[in-house]
């Protein structure tokens, strides 16, 4: 007889699920928070794709042991049919090395076979989004994780277990009240404007096109944000100038957002600037049109947002970008730093129907 059992999440688990989650944390294997039972509900049964039937629970004389939560495919907007998803996968630290998080892993696995998954991804595309603590920060934190942490002790068991890392990625951090422009950045934006090339925030009465840039670089993302963004301007400030630092003030009305313009049309873009409650300063991403590419307008744009960030009150922003993209030597020019590796990973599946 087995000397654990694998069942469904019942509501009078959440202070073993607590004991199990915060031992993890205290013994600093995880950047993840202390669990408390509002962040348990809110994360794990409130997010929408979250069902009591993806969530399990290993159980051992009547005590929690363990659990693994998991988002079936088609659950939720953004979903890619046969792609299901693991959130999380913890067992009591005294309890390893029996098969437990195996046992889970299996079962979950199993679930979402039946309901169609091909394969099960550790992935920033999982609607449920998990607080992480920057290391070497003063409490500083981002608001998820992009796929497995590549420096954590359970990295190497989802290794065993038949997960690949797919893509890796490196968190890139900056603590903005040591933020300082690099020699030279003026000079850049000089002989870029030298050849035709705006760099700053985007002028309301202006009415560029940016089409041409995103079908270059095919995203659909950045044409949603840059229409919602330069839509909010014109709806409610349509004689306002988004320049604002020239005194250091704020301007009123909708989100900044600060572009590269060449003879009508958006060549570079990044924003909109806004601050998180946490202080983190917030932006979608950075993008240059690959006609305009290698001319510095990405290193102009990106130390525009870091200072635009400290004129919204920001105390810090993070990123995450790919380990071997050129793009980190911007980051890493501004003056930020590395602070964690992660890696998107997946665990291929037999497909299935929902039984």
């Amino acid at each position: 007889m087995s000397e654990f059992i694998i069942r469904a999440f019942r509501p009078d688990d959440l202070p073993g699920l607590s004991r199990v989650w915060n031992g993890c944390v205290e013994a600093g294997e995880t950047l993840l928070y202390p669990l408390t039972e509002g962040y348990f509900q809110r994360k794990f049964v409130d997010t929408p794709g979250c069902e009591p039937r993806n969530l399990l629970v290993a159980e051992a004389g009547g005590q929690v042991i363990g659990f693994a939560h998991g988002v079936a495919p088609l659950t939720f907007r953004g979903g890619r049919p046969g792609d299901a998803y693991l959130t999380a996968l913890i067992v009591d630290r005294a309890r390893r090395g029996r098969g437990v998080g195996r046992a889970l892993l299996g079962e979950l696995a199993a679930i979402m076979r039946r309901r169609g998954a091909i394969r099960l991804l550790i992935s920033s595309v999982n609607p449920v989004n998990l607080d992480w603590r920057i290391p070497g920060s003063p409490g500083h934190d981002h608001n998820n994780m992009p796929g497995a942490d590549a420096e954590s002790p359970g990295f190497g068991f989802l290794t065993a277990c038949g997960f690949a890392a797919l893509y890796r990625e490196v968190a890139m951090y900056i603590d903005l009240s040591g933020y300082r422009a690099p020699e030279g950045l003026e000079a850049l934006r000089a002989k870029l404007r030298a050849g035709g090339v705006y760099t700053g925030p985007y002028d309301a009465n202006w009415d560029c096109g940016f089409d041409r840039m995103c079908d270059r670089v095919g995203s659909e993302y950045w044409r949603d944000a840059l229409r919602t963004e330069i839509a909010a301007w014109k709806a409610s400030a349509p004689n306002a100038d988004a320049r604002f630092w020239a005194d250091g003030r704020k301007p009123a009305g909708p989100r900044v957002i600060l572009t590269a313009v060449h003879e009508g049309q958006i060549v570079g873009f990044t924003g909109p600037v806004d601050r998180q409650r946490s202080g983190r300063g917030w932006f979608t991403g950075i993008c240059t049109d690959p006609e305009y590419g290698r001319r510095g307008i990405a290193t102009v744009l990106f130390n525009d947002l870091l200072r635009a960030f400290r004129q919204e009150g920001a105390a810090f922003t993070s990123l995450f970008t790919g380990e071997d993209n050129p793009a980190k030597k911007i980051y890493l020019g501004a003056g930020m730093r590395p602070a964690r590796r992660f890696a998107l990973m997946a665990l291929p599946l037999e497909g299935g129907n929902d039984g």
